[in-house]
């Protein structure tokens, strides 16, 4: 990527998902990989309510909860009005004034209205280049569900699994837990379809687990995915791209606890990755090309991490789920498998924003106004 001015980056972080507290720590790791010679950043924080501010430091307001001296902003879905506008309260209300435009924006917003296609979709309507997977990708990859009936349609092995809304739960418990206990023996994971960081994920070994691991996924969304329990090893891939993604080497994460939970993520530093991972190598090429195939499948772009199990038992490998703005802290595996694969965060960072800018040219070869006859 070649410059000769510095690009101006809008630093999206924050945002109303219940993983808002680790998107802080993706944008500090983020934050300090961006070279000041190259980029002019703006942060801009999104609180649990949704405001969108920006100011002195916003990252450490947010970070210390001091976020009273910060300046409400806010962007609009049109092209003709680029950027982000300021918003003051005065005697005749409030009234917007442009601040800042941006030549691409790097949104750091884990879970729902941040990874799940919605910001993705603002962005596309502003005519902006931004860092990650569009509004398809972004939506597919979030939701489990849908996720997991797109992988069966590509002939792409995942684990068996049920979706159940939470209004069948809270109107037919019995039916639901019976269902459950006719699609698979004990354990079983019970997740919510829309949210990621295992935020709201339970192992379940009996039925009263299983009452409470759906009363725990049904607080985060009104979807919810209970899958057969695998004796796995978790198995994870980065890929990065646009149209002709690259793979990265697999990594193995062993939790401190049964599963990777948040706790396990964030907090239990017992935890441990293995960069490569100890598995054969004809294995690791082929998840590694399914792990492709699965990015592609939802028109993915930009980065994620793509996720497997291996059976301990059988040697089979199932694909678990795709993050299409996965965890960037130093200790998260995306940005480490491509360290191992030698491409270091700062080198990464300026890739992520170069395909972003690259999507968007493409994107802007695209005609969207048709005049019936103007062509033969």
């Amino acid at each position: 990527m070649v410059m000769d001015k510095k690009l101006k980056v809008g630093l999206i972080f924050g945002g109303r998902s219940g993983e808002h507290e680790v998107s802080l720590m993706s944008a500090r790791s983020v934050l300090g990989a961006l070279d000041p010679g190259k980029y002019q950043v703006t942060e801009i924080g999104i609180t649990h309510d949704g405001a969108w501010l920006v100011g002195k430091d916003v990252l450490d307001c947010f970070e210390a909860g001091k976020i009273d001296q910060l300046t409400p902003v806010t962007m609009l879905p049109d092209p003709t009005r680029s950027g982000i506008y300021t918003v003051r309260v005065g005697e005749k209300g409030e009234t917007i004034q442009h601040l800042q435009d941006f030549d691409v924006l790097y949104p750091v917003l884990h879970g729902t209205f941040g990874e799940d296609g919605t910001i993705q979709g603002m962005f596309e309507m502003a005519n902006v280049a931004y860092v990650g997977a569009g509004v398809l990708g972004s939506s597919v990859g979030m939701d489990k569900g849908v996720f997991k009936a797109v992988m069966q349609a590509n002939a792409i092995p995942v684990v068996d699994g049920i979706l159940v809304l939470r209004s069948e739960f809270e109107t037919e418990m019995d039916r639901v837990l019976d269902s459950v206990e006719a699609m698979s023996a004990y354990p079983v994971f019970v997740k919510p379809a829309n949210m990621g960081s295992s935020v709201g994920i339970s192992k379940c070994h009996n039925r009263s687990d299983l009452l409470e691991g759906l009363m725990e996924a049904a607080r985060f969304d009104r979807r919810v995915l209970v899958e057969k329990g695998v004796n796995a090893r978790e198995i994870e891939i980065s890929v990065l791209g646009n149209d002709n993604p690259q793979a990265s080497i697999p990594g193995e994460i062993r939790p401190a606890a049964e599963f990777y939970s948040y706790n396990a993520k964030y907090h239990d530093d017992r935890s441990e990755a293995f960069i490569p991972a100890d598995i054969p190598a004809e294995i690791a090429e082929e998840m590694r090309a399914v792990a492709v195939r699965a990015y592609q499948a939802i028109d993915c772009a930009g980065m994620a991490r793509v996720d497997f199990l291996l059976d301990k038992d059988s040697g089979e490998f199932f694909l678990n789920e795709i993050n299409t703005l996965p965890g960037c802290t130093q200790i998260s595996m995306f940005p480490k498998l491509w360290d191992a694969s030698g491409m270091p965060y700062p080198e990464l960072v300026d890739r992520l924003i170069a395909l972003a800018l690259e999507r968007r040219a493409e994107r802007d070869h695209t005609e969207w106004r048709y005049e019936r006859g103007a062509r033969k």
